[in-house]
């Protein structure tokens, strides 16, 4: 029986499939294919929850006595826009000038496809893990991920796993392979702002109140000061604005209501406690500042709504899995990678509950683009760095 030992026909294979969120298309029939060949137990259940699209997940499973090696990724992707704006079709994984084309090539399909091959190797030249592995691929990442990785990972808790790392299979490389290891991710926390005002006739402001003057005082207080300058291993805590809304289509009315929706990615300065805390304190003494509302005395009426599900900053401590991976990244490419927690989250956030946990994965300068690609080298190279890790984690053990 042909084992999957070739990244690029591995990633060919899960081009073909249209998992465009939540849509399985094939993907996870695809992994399972390569997946019990090489001696894993594969279970793919479905995940449900009221007002959000059913979604299959993918969870295998190898027998090891020693310790158990987690790799995580999502099969899932998102949509490819204007295709007519593509180079080659999305999911032909075509390949031109060394490179082959398609949606989730490098987000994170390719990742998938390397880790597979290397463990792949691994058992045809007789160095099988001394241990467990397992492979938990949702089709929800890119999406809510509600019916994920979260439930697959309760789901898999609860018939008596337990993992001792795991790595992810996120794009982490910013311009070449070996760049970057992520060790952690910022939180990220989101709210919408809401101003009561009172409508009126633009003529005649005096018998109105316009809360968009409220709201540039609430925003601007939530913009300055900035909440720190950083720590020894996190960005600082960065607040954008992401939307500014009144409904307000006539032009000679003064709104109702003006709301404004904002995202905070937070460091270890912070919990989500202390952040809401903070901003709350902060809201509170700009709407008795009334610094745009000349002439009113009542403080700036305001509500703020938390979005469900904030994600908490974390770090990981584990020298063995980081050091691990580190040296077998510097001994494929001669790069001593960066150990960083930039970026937006991953499900690493939910991992981290349940063990060590850090990505890598390939180079990510064309992910969600039109043309999303990966050079063939990349992905002999990738494979050939899991393969290092594989074999060195659980020799280490």
């Amino acid at each position: 029986m042909k084992l999957p030992v070739d990244p690029a026909e591995n990633l060919a294979a899960l081009l073909r499939c249209p998992s465009v969120t939540p849509a399985e298309g094939g993907a996870l029939a695809a992994l399972q294919e390569m997946l019990e060949p090489l001696g894993f137990t594969v279970e793919r259940p479905v995940f449900s929850e009221s007002g959000t699209p059913d979604i299959e997940n993918l969870y295998a499973s190898r027998a090891g006595e020693g310790p158990h090696l987690m790799f995580a990724g999502h099969t899932d992707v998102v949509p490819v826009g204007d295709e007519s704006a593509w180079s080659h079709p999305p999911f032909a994984a075509h390949i031109a000038n060394g490179e082959m084309y398609g949606r989730g090539a490098v987000d994170m399909k390719g990742g998938i496809a390397c880790f597979i091959a290397a463990l792949a190797r691994s058992i045809a030249d007789g160095n099988a893990p001394r241990g467990k592995v397992s492979m938990l691929i949702t089709g929800d990442e890119e999406g809510p991920a509600i019916n994920g990785t979260v439930k697959l990972l309760q789901w898999a808790a609860a018939k008596g796993e337990t993992w001792d790392a795991c790595i992810v299979g996120e794009p982490t490389n910013p311009d070449r392979l070996g760049d970057m290891i992520k060790v952690g991710r910022r939180g990220s926390l989101s709210a919408t702002l809401t101003v009561l005002g009172r409508q009126g006739h633009a003529a005649y402001p005096h018998l109105a109140d316009n809360p968009v003057r409220g709201l540039m005082t609430l925003v601007d207080a939530l913009l300055s000061p900035e909440f720190d300058t950083g720590t020894e291993r996190f960005q600082s805590t960065n607040l954008e604005v992401t939307s500014v809304d009144v409904g307000n289509a006539a032009t000679n009315v003064i709104p109702q209501r003006a709301t404004a929706a904002f995202n905070v990615r937070f460091n270890d300065n912070w919990s989500v406690e202390s952040l809401q805390a903070e901003i709350h304190n902060r809201l509170d003494a700009a709407s008795r500042r009334r610094k745009y509302r000349k002439g009113r005395k009542e403080p700036v009426e305001f509500e703020l709504v938390w979005r469900d599900n904030p994600s908490h900053v974390f770090l990981t401590h584990d020298e063995k899995l980081i050091g691990t991976l580190a040296r077998s990244v510097e001994s494929v490419t001669a790069n001593r990678p960066a150990l960083s927690t930039s970026g937006g989250t991953s499900d690493a956030r939910f991992i981290k509950d349940y063990c060590p946990v850090v990505e890598f994965g390939l180079v990510g300068q064309t992910m969600h683009m039109v043309d999303e690609r990966v050079p063939l080298a990349d992905l002999e190279t990738l494979t050939r760095i899991y393969r290092q890790f594989i074999g060195n984690w659980f020799g280490e053990h």
